[in-house]
């Protein structure tokens, strides 16, 4: 099979560089054009439609799907909602929504329509009213008794005929989630604590459920008027330090495909909304990065957001006339590719002919996957236009750099107008895992230096606890508990926290 283009991309260097930068942010709205296929799905959808935005926990950020790196006989499906995620944003920490159905489409054929979707639905439990904290003590697992907010899952598989159910298979049943990482004293070995989250179902399919690093690099700040031409700020992951809560799942090829014969697959997320009379309703899609964001203009993003593949011809104008180049052309002087842009719609719509277009394929916003090309050993983070055939837009791994590689598409490379633009982020901040889930771990809440005067051994844990138990504890009938936080080596001192819990629940009767 050979490469869409089998070119490595040039170093950058002195004005290219910036350029590259500036056409980052440009590459960043750019590579939202390039994306978008005729349809409605929020790409990489960083609030990026008006409704949406304002619901963070049905909000997708981004999907992924590659054949697994250390497991090839299957695919691996990662998606991602609620943005920004503070890491310090408690005392609620992030949460999936119980109201929702989070669900990841499957299109075997190319018709545009899911003959598979996996359904994840969640609940919230909660330990005890009575105190302010999501943990009372060090959380080691995801059931343990000092993790007083908790959730659970389902998972089921509905296949699908001209979108009616032919059969439901539930794949998984009570799955514990993973919780959101406080910090250093609350989860001491988030690691292990992860790790306990991963569930083997019985059909040999992998799932995870919990928060991740964000593992999306950019430059977002193309958004204040494509830099308006001041390309000193290019270059800095605007997603550092943010969190997102992921849904992670490994299936057998042979379960996804429709057969040996056709094995590329195309893939996209949706959250659907319960509403007061208890129907659900779409209220957020995804596929390919960056679509909804920089591609429709406004009066299409919610719409967007509430259709379906097979009904992306409405969008196609968006495609072939794209506003971004526009804009590059009248701030950077770069000329915009001439129009129609067909070549956007063979490739991002169609899939790249050869390598992941399905036979009799309708136009559509799908991320499509060759689930039968190899992964590579050296992945190259430009995917097809680099000649690794493995990466983007043959489906998308975390390592790839999508910006770059969709700007690219989008200034012309495949109609004669080479160039090397990007926005000057080309990896992650944090490294993926080698095993599945494969992202980042979380940055933890407490993440910053220590306090003045503790060391890495303090603990003030003990006191903590027992100032949650009831009155007459051992807590005492003081007025006042003290916390003591001591160094391992007993030289850190004394922190008084006058907290007076205990006198606050006798006296008052109610939950502090």
């Amino acid at each position: 099979m050979t490469p869409l283009i089998s070119r490595r991309a040039a170093g950058r260097s002195g004005l290219a560089t910036l350029l590259c930068g500036a056409l980052a942010a440009g590459g960043l709205t750019a590579a939202g054009v390039a994306v978008l296929e005729p349809g409605a799905a929020s790409a990489s959808s960083h609030r990026e439609a008006p409704l949406i935005s304002g619901a963070p926990q049905y909000d997708n950020t981004d999907v992924y799907a590659f054949v697994s790196p250390d497991a090839p006989d299957t695919t691996t499906i990662i998606a991602n909602w609620i943005p920004f995620e503070e890491p310090a944003g408690g005392p609620n920490f992030y949460t999936f929504a119980d109201d929702a159905q989070y669900d990841l489409h499957i299109d075997n054929n190319g018709d545009a329509q899911g003959e598979l979707l996996f359904r994840y639905t969640f609940t919230t439990h909660r330990k005890d009213g009575d105190t302010f904290l999501y943990n009372t003590g060090p959380v080691t697992s995801p059931d343990d008794p000092d993790l007083n907010i908790t959730q659970t899952y389902d998972v089921d598989l509905v296949r699908l005929k001209d979108q009616h159910v032919v059969s439901r298979t539930k794949l998984a049943d009570d799955v514990p989630v993973a919780p959101s990482n406080v910090g250093r004293a609350s989860m001491p070995d988030y690691g292990t604590l992860r790790a306990q989250a991963i569930h083997r179902t019985a059909g040999g399919t992998r799932t995870f459920a919990g928060q991740a690093d964000d593992p999306f690099f950019l430059d977002l700040r193309v958004f204040d008027l494509l830099y308006g031409g001041n390309l000193s700020e290019v270059g800095r992951d605007t997603l550092k330090g943010y969190n997102v809560n992921t849904i992670a799942l490994q299936v057998p090829n042979d379960l996804i495909r429709e057969s040996a014969e056709q094995p590329v697959v195309g893939i996209w997320s949706t959250t659907q909304r319960r509403n007061a009379q208890g129907y659900y309703t779409q209220v957020s899609r995804l596929g390919n990065p960056l679509v909804n964001e920089v591609v429709n203009p406004q009066k299409d993003k919610d719409k967007f957001n509430a259709s379906a593949p097979w009904d992306d011809a409405q969008f196609l104008k968006n495609v072939t006339n794209p506003e971004l180049p526009k804009l590059i052309e009248a701030i950077y002087k770069i000329p915009a590719p001439a129009e129609p842009r067909n070549d956007l719609v063979d490739v991002f719509l169609k899939g790249v002919d050869g390598l992941n277009r399905p036979p009799h394929v309708r136009p559509a916003e799908e991320l499509r996957l060759n689930t039968s090309v190899k992964p590579s050993a050296h992945p190259k983070p430009l995917g097809v236009l680099d000649g690794d055939n493995a990466g983007f837009p043959n489906g998308r791994r975390l390592t790839d750099d999508v910006i770059d590689a969709a700007l690219q598409v989008v200034e012309g490379e495949l109609v004669g107008a080479k160039n090397d633009l990007g926005d000057a982020v080309d990896a992650n901040d944090k490294k993926f895992e080698e095993h599945f889930p494969y992202v980042a771990q979380p940055t933890a809440g407490s993440r910053g230096a220590l306090a003045k005067g503790t060391t890495e051994g303090a603990d003030v844990r003990s006191g903590l606890g027992d100032a949650l138990r009831p009155a007459g504890s051992s807590a005492g009938s003081g007025d006042r508990v003290l916390i003591a936080a001591s160094a391992a080596s007993g030289a850190a001192g004394v922190l008084l926290i006058g907290t007076a819990l205990a006198w606050w629940r006798r006296r008052l009767q109610r939950p502090y």
